[in-house]
């Protein structure tokens, strides 16, 4: 759901050099610097805008919504994995710098990258000496073994990431350690020493490293977790601490006195603290970001539609403004649970019917919403192909024609009424939503939107089964973005009918198909690079051939440059302004 594309690091000697190019701000010769930096379109999209060392200050973010969960076992959202970096370590993190080296991975809480053995089976890690939590007690193997081992209890929480629970050699039955408590896990995860951690497999995995990087690695003590309740106080291991959590409102984050630079090789901790409002109303945040009343829009989506016009209509508030292309796709799921889309052809009708111009018009249109998709997979992913096996007519608009043999194949010549679900507080996803409303409207198909909170929108909602069965929702306007830079890295969380689960919290509702299950297994066995490519061209192919996704758009945004800090710049790997990096000019 997270990211864009990305690359191993190909050796620690080459990124102690660019860190220590980019410790003054960036690594690009050119970086602007001081706060008289020129302010230009795109000014921090390749390069360091505003470059400062300077200490002090508050950052002012705002987030539309209510968080997924400050936990960094349970979130999985892109902005929250970017942002949680200041008061959480991962064993690995992405390089937080601008350009192409921002999407490659580099050590965070580990001492290196992962030394695999066994054929890929066995990962082992070793993790810095002297970094402590927030309490003073100092971070531990076994620390990090009791954070991953928890994010497996899908039913605690249900809203993380699924890939541990695949991969790791898990005793079996075994739920987490709330419901297995005294279960042995050293089949999956070892400790030999305080400063060392080893992974099990239960079949190789030469991409490991990326699984290393997800949040659910940052260590969490045993004696202070709270189970469910521990994202209402996240004992910190980054330069930063929750001084205050109103859960649904806003909280703050200051200074934490127990982390030590010494032990960190990039974070910076410029300023003093980070105040983050929830719940703000989307249109409500562009304006303060334009006024220079608030500094950034924490979900990094960029203007919503009701600014665009201003935005792009006016030279000065364009110049203020970068425009990153991502690794995401903004899609409607269809989903074949529901009531007449068991039916293959009734799922087609949609696929003819809806208006991609339309779409791609209530993200931003191509400069602020992104470029028509006609399926599955980006074109930044290696391997990516053209599928386009659904007409839309000679203008994009949909095939009215097309649809409507669809619907008499289907038995509902007159079509049928539906419902489409998206998160409440983004207006780009309501008019998508809208658009298929009216497209799908000429053909028959009747819609009735049903708005839900973006932090429970997976959990409760869109992305659990039941819920979703019971309450009609054939459409669930969706998005993805790669979690690491290849097939599997973009499509195993959403078209891998085993992430699917009963309580809830994934990002796949509507792709089950036994088949690309089968297909996934043996393209992440590949070892042929271009075979491996191709497998996953294949599977984008047959998810499109059963139409239980339309595909949408895939991502661009417009993001508005904050006006008063310094170091600002675009994450490659995140596709928003890198969180990490941030002062007060």
């Amino acid at each position: 759901m997270m990211r864009k594309t990305r690359a191993l690091v190909a050796g620690t000697a080459a990124l102690a050099l660019t860190l220590s190019a980019a410790a003054c701000g960036g690594s690009d010769s050119d970086s602007s610097s001081g706060s008289g930096a020129k302010a230009e379109f795109n000014a921090a999209l390749t390069k360091v805008f505003n470059a400062s060392e300077k200490k002090g200050g508050t950052i002012k973010l705002a987030n539309a919504g209510d968080w997924d969960s400050l936990d960094p076992g349970e979130t999985y959202y892109g902005y929250s994995w970017n942002f949680l970096r200041l008061y959480a370590r991962g064993l690995l993190t992405f390089n937080p710098v601008p350009g192409p080296e921002g999407n490659e991975l580099t050590p965070d809480l580990a001492e290196g990258m992962g030394t695999p053995s066994d054929g890929g089976k066995t990962w082992t890690y070793k993790i810095r000496k002297g970094v402590k939590f927030e309490d003073g007690t100092e971070v531990t193997s076994k620390d990090v073994k009791y954070a991953v081992l928890r994010s497996t209890d899908k039913e605690t929480f249900p809203s993380g990431p699924a890939y541990f629970e695949g991969f790791l050699n898990l005793p079996e039955g075994y739920k987490g350690p709330y419901k297995s408590k005294g279960v042995n896990t050293d089949s999956a995860i070892t400790t030999p020493d305080d400063q060392t951690i080893v992974f099990h497999l239960k079949s190789a995995f030469g991409g490991f490293d990326y699984i290393a990087a997800l949040p659910q690695t940052a260590p969490v003590p045993e004696a202070k977790d709270t189970g469910a309740k521990y994202k209402e106080h996240v004992i910190s291991t980054g330069p930063y601490k929750f001084e205050t959590n109103n859960l649904g409102k806003d909280f703050k984050l200051v200074r934490n006195d127990q982390w030590d630079q010494a032990t960190d090789p990039f974070r910076k901790a410029l300023p003093d603290a980070y105040e983050v409002q929830l719940n703000v109303n989307a249109d409500d945040i562009d304006n303060r970001l334009l006024s220079g009343d608030l500094d950034i829009d924490i979900t990094g989506t960029g203007v919503q539609p009701a600014a665009l016009g201003r935005v792009v209509g006016d030279p000065a508030l364009k110049a203020q403004t970068d425009n990153p292309t991502l690794a995401r796709l903004w899609y409607t799921s269809i989903n074949p649970t529901v009531a007449p889309f068991d039916n293959i052809d009734c799922r087609k009708a949609v696929e003819y019917a809806a208006d991609r111009v339309g779409y791609q018009t209530a993200y931003g249109g191509p400069l602020a919403g992104g470029e028509i998709a006609t399926s599955v997979l980006p074109p930044q992913i290696p391997g990516a192909a053209k599928v386009d096996l659904y007409s839309a007519g000679a203008d994009n608009t949909g095939d009215a024609a097309k649809a409507k043999e669809a619907l008499t194949a289907c038995g509902q010549p007159n079509g049928f009424a539906t419902n489409i679900s998206y998160r409440a507080e983004r207006p780009k996803e309501k008019a998508a939503a809208e658009s298929l409303q009216q497209s799908l409207g000429k053909v028959g198909i009747q819609l009735t939107l049903k708005p839900f909170p973006q932090g429970d929108y997976f959990s409760q909602y869109a992305g659990n089964p039941g819920y979703v069965k019971s309450n009609n929702l054939g459409l669930v306007v969706n998005g993805w973005g790669a979690d690491w830079n290849d097939g599997f890295g973009f499509l195993s969380q959403i078209v891998d009918s085993r992430v699917i689960r009963e309580t809830g919290g994934s990002s796949n509702t509507s792709v089950r198909i036994p088949e690309v299950d089968t297909m996934l297994d043996a393209a992440i066995a590949e070892t042929d690079a271009a075979k491996r490519e191709a497998a996953w061209a294949a599977i984008d192919k047959r998810v499109m051939e059963e139409a239980v996704i339309f595909p949408g758009i895939v991502a661009k945004s417009l993001i508005i440059r904050p006006k008063r800090l310094s170091n600002v710049f675009v994450s490659e790997a995140f596709s928003m302004y890198d969180y990490l990096s941030l002062g007060v000019a």
